[in-house]
């Protein structure tokens, strides 16, 4: 898809305000600290709250841009339906390394427990949630790490705001198109370093860098610009877009600070 001189421009003045915030994640020294399966643990017990959030945010805009009840009835522009679909399809449903179809949290999960990373919050906080439908009782109860609820926490506003555009943008310049470029940090120096141990994880990272920087990459840039229709939301969709990198860092500083401390 070919986009106007005018979307264009917009996505070029985002991506100029934003490339200091994308520069501090891609190059936080948090990669560099990560020298044992103690200090992975400890990245892997945080960002996994980061994965969950994040399939969270992908839920909530097929169904503001879907119709997702029952009767069903015709709802957007089939465009956008298209998009967020196709997204939904390979984020909820891709294959692990046996070829058996898994979301991409539940892979992550996996990855957790073959290199040895603690699930207990994870899963306390999700059985919580089931229980309760209190996102912010759940994080409390389950004792999850403070940088990594107040990450989830950021992710949620941007959730119950309500704005398709907003969220769409938080999505593809705080999420989807940042995943590659930061997850290449890690790929080859962990691979070289516990190969038996993160082979799980190699994989989660080496399809989160092919589908994200790739096609899903290019169908949440088109979302976007299909939504922020006016210099107002354009506007508004980059001032999120800056909260949601600045939450990240937060987040990166306090996995650092944890991996100090281990």
């Amino acid at each position: 898809m070919a986009f106007s001189t005018e979307t264009e421009t917009r996505i070029a003045a985002l991506q100029q305000r934003i490339a200091p915030l994308r520069a501090q994640i891609v190059h936080h020294p948090v990669y560099a600290q990560m020298t044992g399966m103690e200090h992975l643990h400890a990245f892997m017990e945080h960002h996994v709250f980061a994965v969950w959030d994040f399939m969270s945010l992908l839920k909530t805009l097929q169904n503001a841009l879907t119709c997702t009840s029952v009767p069903w009835v015709p709802k957007g522009s089939a465009d956008t339906r298209y998009l967020i679909n196709e997204i939904v399809t390979g984020e909820e449903s891709d294959l692990d390394m046996e070829g058996r179809r898994t979301s991409h949290f539940e892979l992550y999960l996996d990855a957790m427990r073959q290199s040895g990373a603690d699930t207990a919050a994870m899963e306390l906080f999700l059985a919580e949630l089931a229980a309760s439908g209190d996102l912010h009782a759940a994080l409390r109860n389950a004792r999850v790490p403070a940088h990594a609820a107040a990450f989830t926490t950021q992710t949620f506003e941007a959730i119950g705001a309500g704005r398709p555009h907003v969220q769409s943008a938080v999505f593809t310049f705080g999420r989807e198109d940042l995943i590659p470029s930061m997850f290449n940090a890690l790929v080859a120096d962990l691979t070289a370093k516990f190969p038996e141990r993160i082979s799980v994880f190699n994989y989660y990272l080496e399809r989160h860098i092919e589908v994200d920087g790739g096609h899903h990459g290019r169908l949440a840039l088109e979302m976007t610009a299909a939504l922020c229709d006016t210099p107002e939301k354009w506007a508004e969709a980059e001032n999120a877009v800056v909260a949601s990198l600045q939450s990240r860092i937060h987040l990166w500083n306090g996995v650092s600070g944890r991996i100090a401390s281990r």
